[in-house]
Parts: C-alpha cells; sequence; structure tokens
C-alpha cells in the first residue's frame, strides 16, 4: 500500500509542472504590465523599470520559470499579491476554511438526496418512480447554480425571513443557502450516475440468484446490489468534492462567502494575476490528492483492488506436481 502510494504521489509531479509551466505562460502572455499596474500611470519610467528590477521581471523568461518552480517545489512559494503586498499561500489559507466547509457539506447534502433518488429509479425501472426521480434530476442539472442561489435568496431571505441573505453572521443559518444551490446539482449527477450503476449490477447472476433463495428484497438491493455498485458512485462523489474544493465560485459570490471562489474572482477583476496563477495551482494540488484519496477508498469498497495493489510487484509460486513455476 505504501509503495502504491508513493507511486502515485510521483505520479503527480508531472502533471503539477505542467500546470505551473500553463499558468506561468498564460501569465506571461496576459496583456498589461505588472509594475506600471501597481505604481499607477502616473509614475515615470525610472520607477517602473526599478520595480520591474525588483519584481525579477527584467530576467529572461527561462530563468523566472525557473526561479517560479523552484519556489513552489521547496518553499511552496505562490508568489506576492499585488494588492496586499501579502503571500499569496497566507491569503489563500486564510479563505480556504470557508470553501472547505462549503465543499464538504453541499456533497454531504447531495449524497443524502441522489444516492437514493438513484436507488429508486432503478429499483422501480420504467415506472413513474423512475419518471419522477430522473425528471427531478434532470431539472437539478438544468437549473444554473446562480439563479438559484437568487431564488433561494429572493424565496428564503426575502420573502420569508428565515435564513440570512448574505455573509457568515448568522451562524449555522448562512450555511444552509449556500449548501443546498450547490447540492442540487451535485446531487442530480450523483443520481443519474447511481441509477445508471444501480442497472448494470442488478442484471447480473448473482442477483438472480439471491432472489431466488428467498431473500429480503431490501437485503438484495443494500447488501448485493448497491455495495457491488459503489466504484462509480465513489468516482462521482470523488469529483464533486474535488470541484467544489476549487472553489464553489457563483455560490460564494451569490452569497457573500469569503470562499477561494470568490478570491479567484476579486482576484480577475483587479488584474491580480499572481494571485490567479497561485490559486490554480493550489487547486490543482488539491484535486490532485482527492483523486488519490478516493483511489485509496476503493479498496475498501472492493476487496479484488486491495489485493491487487498489495500482490502489485510481488512474485507469486505457483506450486505445480513435480516441481514450482515463478510467475
Amino acid at each position: 500500500m505504501v509503495k502504491y502510494i508513493i507511486k502515485r504521489i510521483l505520479m503527480m509531479i508531472p502533471v503539477m509542472i505542467g500546470v505551473l509551466t500553463i499558468s506561468f505562460l498564460l501569465n506571461k502572455i496576459t496583456p498589461g504590465d505588472p509594475a506600471r499596474m501597481q505604481l499607477g500611470s502616473d509614475a515615470t519610467e525610472e520607477e517602473v523599470y526599478e520595480l520591474r528590477e525588483e519584481m525579477g521581471l527584467n530576467d529572461p523568461l527561462l530563468v523566472q520559470y525557473g526561479k517560479y518552480v523552484v519556489g513552489v517545489f521547496t518553499r511552496f512559494d505562490l508568489g506576492t499579491s499585488y494588492q496586499t503586498k501579502q503571500p499569496i499561500i497566507s491569503e489563500i489559507m486564510d479563505r480556504y476554511p470557508t470553501t472547505i466547509i462549503l465543499a464538504f457539506g453541499s456533497v454531504f447534502f447531495a449524497v443524502l438526496i441522489g444516492v437514493p433518488l438513484g436507488i429508486l429509479a432503478a429499483v422501480y425501472q420504467n415506472t413513474w418512480i423512475d419518471s419522477l426521480c430522473m425528471t427531478i434530476s434532470l431539472l437539478g442539472v438544468s437549473v444554473p447554480s446562480f439563479w438559484l442561489g437568487l431564488m433561494n435568496m429572493l424565496v428564503f431571505a426575502v420573502m420569508l425571513h428565515l435564513l440570512p441573505a448574505s455573509g457568515l453572521s448568522n451562524g449555522i443559518l448562512s450555511w444552509i443557502m449556500p449548501m443546498i444551490t450547490i447540492a442540487v446539482g451535485c446531487a442530480a449527477t450523483i443520481a443519474r450516475i447511481t441509477r445508471s450503476s444501480m442497472l448494470e449490477v442488478i442484471r447480473q447472476d448473482y442477483i438472480r440468484t439471491a432472489k431466488a433463495k428467498g431473500q429480503h428484497y431490501g437485503i438484495i438491493v443494500f447488501r448485493h446490489a448497491f455495495r457491488n455498485a459503489l466504484i462509480p458512485i465513489i468516482t462521482v462523489i470523488g469529483n464533486q468534492i474535488g470541484h467544489q474544493l476549487g472553489g464553489a465560485i457563483l455560490a460564494e459570490t451569490v452569497f457573500g462567502l469569503p470562499g477561494l471562489g470568490s478570491y479567484m474572482v476579486n482576484a480577475i477583476k483587479g488584474r491580480n494575476y499572481p494571485a490567479v496563477q497561485g490559486s490554480v495551482v493550489f487547486l490543482s494540488i488539491i484535486f490532485s490528492l482527492v483523486n488519490l484519496i478516493v483511489d485509496l477508498f476503493y479498496t475498501f469498497v472492493d476487496p479484488k483492488l486491495k489485493s491487487t495493489i498489495f500482490s502489485s510487484g510481488k512474485k507469486t509460486k505457483i506450486v505445480i506436481k513435480g516441481g514450482t513455476v515463478n510467475g
């Protein structure tokens, strides 16, 4: 298992180098002089040149790229914000707890809604229950998050006065609308994947055998069918967690939450290119780690994968009559 984890972490390095390279080049080809943007239009050419020299912008492109890559891998230095003159990593870490809470809370609600809908749709295939569940999931996928957030704000905050419209000043009540807004789309995706995965498993021979033995249908559905259908469901849940940990940009912007998504939006508006670049690199690391955790979680669901991982790289010895064969 340790060897497998190390191998997966090493596989993340080329991905990170690719992300660093693309984000660095995009930052360099973006119009505008960073030094001029910081000093303003009234600054003289000498002042601009001195600041460019201080920021290392007068160095050759390869030298700038090398310094940036070394800084990321050795000190996790994502640069300095143009607006606040603070390290970008510290600004991200100040806001990221909000994004983490929002991401896991919304995916938790999505699982509570999406998985039962998918199971019901699969068990009652081609009935009105199936049609109703899939209609709900289709609506959830189709409704834009920003529109749903505004409608929730209009109904529950403005008309009914049940929930706060924005911010985090009201404790747990402040999280309900943003989480539900994100959870609707996630739940729709989870429901559709759950239905298709369950339908594939329900048609297997061992399910027919369990029915023929007279086992209770609930046991067949949850102990046999649902457990063997979990791999695609875990995959889509992991992807949803990864996407939401990337910052729920629309929800954080609509509800005024100080998370990573709103931080990136403000950085883009203010042309704070190092903050945008650093956020992209940070998100790529988070998404890669989430994928690694999801892959490891597969082993707890499917024992065959666990045995495959543990036996990878090991030689097997097959004993036959008259001798042994090494494999």
